[in-house]
C-alpha cells in the first residue's frame, strides 16, 4: 500500500464492475476479472461492500481510487456506493462507448478490449479522492 502523497499503484484501485444480467452487464464483469489477473487493479464484489462484512469494509477504508464500471445509464452500482456513502473516484458507463445493451450474456472479445482500455485510460485521468485529514480512502 502506499503513502497518500505517493503515485496511485495497481494495488491501490479497487474496480467495481455491475456484473449486470445483460451483454453490457457482463462485459462490466470480465474485464475487472481480467484486468485484475493481469495485476491492474482489485476487483471487489459491491454485494458484499454494502453487506458490509469487516474484511471488505476494511479493505475499502485502504482503497484510494474506487472505479465504477457500469454497463448502461441506470448506474445502479454507482447509487449503490453512494447510499452507503461511498463516492467513486472514476465512473465507466460502457453504452457511452458505443457498445450497445442486449438481453443476452454473451460478450464480444472486440468489445472486452474495449471496456479495458477505457478503464485504464479512466484511471490515468483520474486524481485519488481526498478526505479532511489527508486519508485517500475516497469514502
Amino acid at each position: 500500500m502506499s503513502t497518500p502523497c505517493s503515485p496511485i499503484q495497481p494495488d491501490d484501485i479497487m474496480l467495481l464492475p455491475c456484473s449486470g444480467a445483460c451483454s453490457v452487464g457482463q462485459l462490466s464483469h470480465q474485464a475487472a476479472v481480467e484486468l485484475t489477473a493481469a495485476g491492474f487493479g482489485r476487483m471487489s464484489s459491491l454485494a458484499a461492500i454494502a453487506a458490509g462484512p469487516a474484511p471488505t469494509t476494511a479493505d475499502t477504508g485502504k482503497t484510494r481510487m474506487f472505479v465504477v464500471i457500469d454497463g448502461c445509464e441506470m448506474a445502479c452500482c454507482r447509487q449503490s456506493l453512494e447510499k452507503i456513502g461511498i463516492g467513486c473516484t472514476s465512473h465507466l458507463v460502457i453504452t457511452t462507448l458505443g457498445i450497445d445493451r442486449k438481453d443476452s450474456l454473451r460478450i464480444d472479445g472486440d468489445d472486452l478490449q474495449l471496456v479495458k482500455d477505457a478503464i485504464e485510460a479512466c484511471c490515468a485521468e483520474a486524481r485519488p479522492m481526498i478526505r479532511l485529514g489527508g486519508c485517500m480512502c475516497g469514502i
